[in-house]
């Protein structure tokens, strides 16, 4: 184990021993390389050194008078809180090395007295505070980046908590002004309105209320999207949701739930004859490498080929919404109710690492009709 000029030459090294002459010739040959070797003889002693903070490396005798160094390396407690240490130990037996490097020593060099054990020892001792050196830059570096991490992620819940809040804030004055109007057509178009603002606010409350930065957990979201339409939209019909684990960007998490509420907000005016009651169901499942989202009722039909009810302004969002998650809308309206899929893909930024205890499971997820 060769040393070289490219390692400290001013440790301050901390030798445990209790042969004072030993001691001494080791400070001697240590101080050829610049080191300044402090000589103790308990663990004691070895305490109070480096509870002072003035230790760059022990080096620690494996006999000791009414101790070994195995019980001072327990006293000083784990790598992270004491020095490096160097063991030393005159027993030729490789087993005595062994049981000091599983207790927690850097390194060790058998005891022989010759000059090639001063080499060994300087070698050793200054191998071991380099590589706790380097570990310790490593260890600030990547605290430094967790801390601007940290910083960063708590700007970005800040801005979506601010974000959600203004959007809600719209939404009330959007709703206030719709309880002062008479106007059947200028009330349908402010709650379609209001619906499309809530569900990009969604968005955002489930990012300040999350910490996964960039990513959004449909079930949570569409769930809670759901129910503040069951409060705009009424009770009429009943909205239920079956949505799987799944786990997408922002910005695609925007567009699936202004097309969960183009769709539900559809069916709601349309799915039924006027008086009768009926299901509307958002579900959600993954398919192949992608996932498909479904809305449906079980009302009078529809064909897709006729003129569009309304201004038909939702048909336009649905197929803009759809080209920005790389999707297909499909109709299916043979028999009783009406049935519209859109199949999208997942990609490597929608695959982020999701908690294990997200459990998939039926609240009420269907597929707008």
């Amino acid at each position: 184990m060769p040393f070289g000029s490219e390692y400290r030459s001013d440790l301050r090294i901390l030798f445990v021993d209790d042969d004072e002459g030993f001691g001494a010739l080791v400070r001697k040959r240590l101080a050829l390389r610049g080191h300044r070797t402090t000589i103790v003889q308990s663990g004691d002693e070895v305490i109070a050194r480096v509870t002072e903070g003035d230790v760059d490396v022990i080096t620690l005798d494996h006999t000791l008078v009414g101790e070994t160094g195995l019980d001072i390396m327990a006293r000083l407690g784990p790598r992270e809180i004491r020095p490096p240490i160097v063991y030393v130990t005159g027993d030729m037996n490789a087993r005595t090395a062994v049981t000091a490097l599983k207790s927690g020593a850097d390194e060790y060099v058998v005891k022989d007295g010759g000059d090639e054990f001063f080499e060994l020892l300087t070698a050793a001792i200054e191998h071991v505070f380099e590589r706790w050196r380097l570990k310790r830059i490593r260890d600030e570096q990547q605290k430094a980046v967790r801390e601007a991490r940290d910083r960063a992620e708590m700007l970005l819940h800040e801005v979506n908590h601010r974000v959600a809040n203004s959007l809600g804030l719209i939404v009330a004055m959007v709703r206030m002004q719709t309880s002062a109007l008479s106007d059947p057509a200028a009330i349908q178009a402010l709650q379609e309105t209001q619906a499309r603002i809530t569900a990009v606010g969604g968005v955002h409350r489930r990012l300040y209320m999350h910490n996964r930065i960039g990513l959004v957990a449909l079930k949570d979201y569409l769930e809670s999207l759901v129910d503040d339409l069951r409060t705009q939209l009424g009770d009429r019909h009943r909205l239920t949701v079956a949505v799987e684990p799944i786990t997408v960007t922002t910005d695609k998490a925007v567009s699936l739930g202004v097309m969960v509420g183009e769709l539900v907000t559809n069916a709601y005016k349309y799915a039924y004859a006027e008086g009768d009651e009926g299901e509307i169901r958002i579900a959600m499942i993954r398919e192949g490498e992608g996932a498909v989202l479904c809305v449906s009722d079980d009302g009078v039909g529809f064909d897709p080929r006729e003129r569009a009810k309304g201004t038909g302004l939702g048909s336009k969002i649905l197929k803009s919404l759809a080209q920005n998650v790389q999707g297909e809308i499909s109709y299916a309206g043979e028999g009783a109710g009406s049935r519209v899929s859109l199949h999208f893909g997942l990609d490597a930024r929608d695959r982020g690492e999701g908690p294990e205890d997200w459990v998939s499971g039926r609240s009420g997820s269907g597929a707008p009709g």
